[in-house]
């Protein structure tokens, strides 16, 4: 340092003051340049991460909606009409005002009964290969038919099909399925209601930016993208859905119920297997539109989302966060909240007094 400081004063003893100046002020560009210059090349490595980590969600194309199984599938998951008590349809676990999940901790069925796990969001949900909790439904169509002897409250699937030939549901079967002499099965019910849930998918800002808009997500965002990734909250949370493929240990670091405050501890996926190497084992939650989607965890039991980020950070990766890193990291996630789709609205056809 000592050799550096004799060599600048040799060099800046013999200048005259206005090169002096213009020397200093050359330097100084100089050194801007080359801040900025690292700045972008974090900026550019950050991105590159991001994007071999997570992937993009697309708009549903325009066209996919006049379909006539949509349409179909449309006024089913919206017609209360349709269930054993006629107050309840998919909608109701599954409201706008949540992003397609449940504000409730736990949803009411139809025959009066609180659901035993919160409601999850339905946006972006056919993206998964697996639904709910445990991740003990294969597929849209697969939930679509249980929920008949579920959260319908019917005691057999086939007792929803004199409502449907009530209400007038033939010709928008024999429209979706043109191809079957006696469309009105709950399987087709079942497929409908699929292809309707296969629309709402919620492209957001983080899409963007992983397109090559680097102003989609502002710096605070970055900055919690960049925590995000070194923490290690992305080795179970990745994909284009940040979450929602996989079934991993909740509490690999504590028991979650001391920290979720959960009133009675539930054993995930051990309570279908009996499998010890199953116990506390939920699906990994998808992140897509996480800011509006509370209360979190499989019972709904946190509230808040900085909350919710700092018991998964001390129950998953074993980090206690300082506030401000909190703070970072859900202002990423809510560069994951897209637009409610235009089509998640009750039907008009459904809208006319009954």
């Amino acid at each position: 340092m000592t050799k550096v400081l004799g060599a600048w004063m040799i060099l800046v003893s013999g200048m005259r003051w206005d090169t002096f100046t213009v020397f200093c002020r050359v330097a100084g560009v100089l050194v801007i340049a080359s801040a900025s210059a690292m700045a972008q090349d974090e900026a550019d490595k950050l991105h590159e991460r991001a994007k071999s980590m997570f992937g993009a969600v697309d708009e549903s194309p325009d066209d996919q909606m006049e379909r006539p199984i949509v349409e179909l599938g449309h006024r089913l998951f919206w017609d209360e009409r349709l269930s054993s008590n006629g107050k309840v349809a998919c909608a109701n676990c599954h409201t706008t005002s949540a992003w397609g999940a449940d504000s409730a901790q736990f949803s009411l069925d139809a025959k009066g009964k609180r659901t035993k796990r919160n409601s999850q969001t339905v946006f972006n949900s056919m993206l998964q290969p697996n639904l709910r909790w445990t991740a003990d439904r294969k597929s849209g169509a697969h939930q679509a038919e249980k929920s008949l002897t579920g959260s319908m409250g019917f005691a057999r699937a086939d007792d929803v099909l004199p409502l449907l030939t009530r209400y007038g549901y033939e010709p928008l079967f024999k429209a979706a399925f043109p191809t079957q002499p006696s469309p009105v099965t709950p399987v087709n019910y079942a497929k409908a209601i699929e292809a309707y849930e296969e629309t709402l998918t919620t492209p957001a800002p983080f899409d963007r930016y992983l397109a090559g808009n680097r102003v989609a997500i502002d710096a605070k965002q970055k900055e919690g993208l960049r925590l995000f990734l070194d923490i290690g909250c992305a080795d179970c949370h990745s994909g284009k859905l940040l979450g929602g493929e996989d079934v991993a240990m909740f509490g690999v670091y504590g028991d979650y119920w001391t920290l979720t405050n959960s009133q009675v501890p539930d054993e995930g996926l051990f309570e279908s297997s009996e499998n010890e190497a199953d116990k506390f084992h939920f699906r990994i939650s998808m992140l897509r539109n996480i800011d509006k989607t509370g209360p979190y965890f499989h019972d709904g039991s946190v509230s808040d989302l900085k909350a919710a980020v700092t018991i998964m950070a001390r129950l998953q990766v074993d980090r206690e966060l300082r506030g401000n890193q909190i703070d970072s990291i859900v202002v990423f996630l809510k560069s994951l909240t897209g637009e409610v789709p235009m089509n998640y609205q009750r039907p008009d056809a459904l809208m006319s007094p009954r």
